[in-house]
């Protein structure tokens, strides 16, 4: 998870460097992350597509060996091969998100870290200076409240240089030199991007993205939603063709659906609004390409299906 972090880091610190800007880095970082995992999304977007057909199979070879516990699993196993599917694809892709959740969580809540890759005995010396002065004492997020110590300092230093009279010239500079390693521009659209919605419960800017957030969550997965319950309906239409009268539904599956429609908002919203906004605004440009994405490949997937289906046909 480390090793993630930081190359993470690496590339957000590198579109940083080309931007100074926080905000806009995140978002060039987010895109670009979001093109390496199109593979992925399109695999992911076949296993469910996959996984939809074997439904009727699944549900018959249930109902045929409901008594036979070891003979059911037998079957399971062999259906999965037959259609060359694993079951764990669907967890393997959750796990994958996880882990970059998790790595770019630890990215943005330690950006001296991980992103400026700066040496810890410099950043525990002004931590300490920090606790000590009883600066921003209420921030569970320890580099960014030292972020915001450090813009503090350097501003206040650059004020007292601008007397031609001042002491101690040289020593002053050299501890503005200090301040200025420990520095982001973390300003993006007249946010701060450094600060967390429960410790700044007064700016109700702060819940602007979390809220976006939430709602590009709520339009995924309806869109995940109305896209499985198409292909399930044309499922059940052709098997009634066919003279099937009775169709098991997929209890699990749509109880799924409906746990995840109520339960990632809930989530969301929980882990964004005590989060730096940094990590809100990844997952609302993450959450938005998501969405395209989705719409794109499923689009190009009907016109495959429908094309193979006009040549089986004549």
């Amino acid at each position: 998870m480390v090793f993630i972090s930081q190359i993470f880091g690496y590339v957000l610190n590198f579109f940083y460097s080309f931007f100074n800007n926080y905000g806009v880095a995140i978002i060039i970082f987010s895109i670009a992350l979001r093109v390496i995992l199109i593979p992925i999304t399109i695999k992911q977007q076949k296993a469910m597509k996959k996984n939809t057909e074997l439904q009727k199979e699944m549900s018959e070879i249930q109902k045929k060996y409901k008594n036979n516990p070891e003979k059911l699993n037998q079957e399971t196993i062999e259906l999965y091969k037959r259609e060359k599917m694993s079951p764990f694809s669907g967890c393997l892709s959750s796990i994958l998100q996880i882990i970059i959740i998790l790595s770019v969580f630890w990215v943005v809540s330690q950006p001296l870290t991980y992103m400026r890759n700066i040496e810890a005995s410099f950043i525990e010396k002004y931590v300490n200076e920090m606790k000590e002065s009883g600066y921003n004492e209420n921030n569970n997020y320890t580099q960014i409240a030292l972020l915001d110590y450090s813009q503090t300092k350097y501003q206040e230093i650059e004020e007292t240089l601008k007397n031609e009279n001042v002491e101690n010239r040289e020593e002053l500079e050299a501890k503005r030199d200090e301040y200025n390693q420990l520095r982001l521009n973390m300003e993006f659209l007249g946010l701060d991007l450094s600060k967390v919605p429960t410790q700044s419960l007064g700016d109700w800017r702060v819940y602007v993205i979390p809220v976006l957030y939430v709602i590009t969550s709520i339009i995924s997965i309806k869109i995940t939603t109305i896209t499985q319950k198409k292909k399930e309906d044309i499922i059940v239409e052709k098997e009634a063709k066919d003279g099937e009268d009775e169709i098991d539904p997929t209890a699990q599956m749509e109880q799924m659906n409906k746990s995840m429609m109520y339960m990632v908002p809930f989530m969301s919203v929980m882990i964004a609004v005590i989060a730096p906004l940094g990590l809100a605004l990844y997952w609302l440009i993450s959450n938005i390409l998501m969405i395209i994405e989705r719409l794109i490949i499923t689009k190009v997937m009907n016109k495959i299906d429908q094309k193979k289906e006009e040549e089986a046909n004549g």
